[in-house]
């Protein structure tokens, strides 16, 4: 370990289909000072499917939470809990990183203690349906950074020593964003890479097509403005509590709305939904 490794941490959950394409694309990284880190979540001997497909590597560790189904963030925990890098980059096991991804974040995380980056949000295929929080590079605080990371967090990296946190097992989803919440007890800003860096798969049989995956990110999304609009977070961030109260009452907004939206263009992205809800707040803002 040197004072650049990055721990990668992979949460594996029925993840036959596509974990061999994100290992690959840890071994395709330019930054080579890296651990990966394997969290079995359904008994599967994950050590011995990728020894097959020929990803062997010593900077491999694997884990287990004994369990089949704990969760994503239970999984993640103990792995944090085990290693002893400066850095960690979280990885689903679905998604894939962009060579450079590491190099870059390495290189950000010089200025500011958490790394984002842009999403290229694929089908299960891995044929692009649209980008998110594509742009420029930038310096985001917490209180804006889901008006441009409008998806997923599971992509963020960040330096322990600066800043760190475990994922809440309280929650059944919105857990990234939770994470992130708590980091932003003492990060002030997260350096935003506007060229992504991050594949973000849309998976047919993931979580979030699941019986009841829209009421338990509703009732998620609840939890965390009523923590907000009580103050349980203390953000070293000026705004921060008020940006995130905004982001969420406006996703929630969306929710309530989305199935007419799916009745009027079937298999709109949730995402292409939402967009417009937010960029139409900003605007007003800004006239305000």
């Amino acid at each position: 370990m040197t004072d650049s490794t990055v721990a990668v941490v992979i949460p594996a959950y029925k993840a036959e289909g596509f974990i061999k394409e994100a290992v690959r694309s840890v071994f395709a990284q330019t930054h080579a000072d890296w651990e990966a880190w394997v969290v079995t979540d359904d008994g599967e001997d994950y050590d011995e499917l990728l020894g097959r497909a020929g990803l062997v590597d010593p900077r491999f560790h694997f884990l287990s939470t004994g369990r089949v189904g704990a969760g994503a963030s239970r999984a993640r925990n103990l792995a944090l809990d085990r290693i002893n890098t400066p850095y960690v980059a979280i990885l689903d096991a679905d998604d894939r990183m962009k060579p450079r991804k590491l190099e870059l974040a390495v290189a950000a995380l010089a200025d500011q203690p958490i790394v984002s980056s842009a999403l290229d949000v694929m089908d299960d295929g891995y044929s692009h349906l649209r980008f998110v929080g594509d742009g420029k590079d930038r310096v985001l605080q917490p209180g804006a950074y889901k008006f441009v990371n409008l998806s997923m967090d599971s992509m963020i990296v960040w330096d322990r020593r600066r800043c760190d946190a475990r994922y809440d097992l309280e929650l059944t989803n919105m857990t990234d964003l939770e994470l992130l919440m708590q980091l932003w007890r003492t990060a002030g800003g997260v350096h935003h890479l506007g060229t992504p860096q991050h594949d973000y798969l849309k998976v047919s049989t993931s979580m979030s097509n699941g019986v009841g995956f829209t009421e338990k990110m509703i009732a998620s999304k609840k939890a965390l403005l009523g923590r907000l609009e009580t103050g349980a977070y203390r953000f070293a961030a000026a705004g921060a509590a008020e940006g995130l109260i905004a982001f969420l009452g406006l996703s929630l907004a969306a929710e309530a709305a989305y199935p007419m939206a799916l009745q009027e263009k079937p298999g709109v992205l949730f995402e292409d939904h939402l967009e417009p809800m937010l960029r139409a707040y900003e605007a007003r803002m800004k006239l305000d």
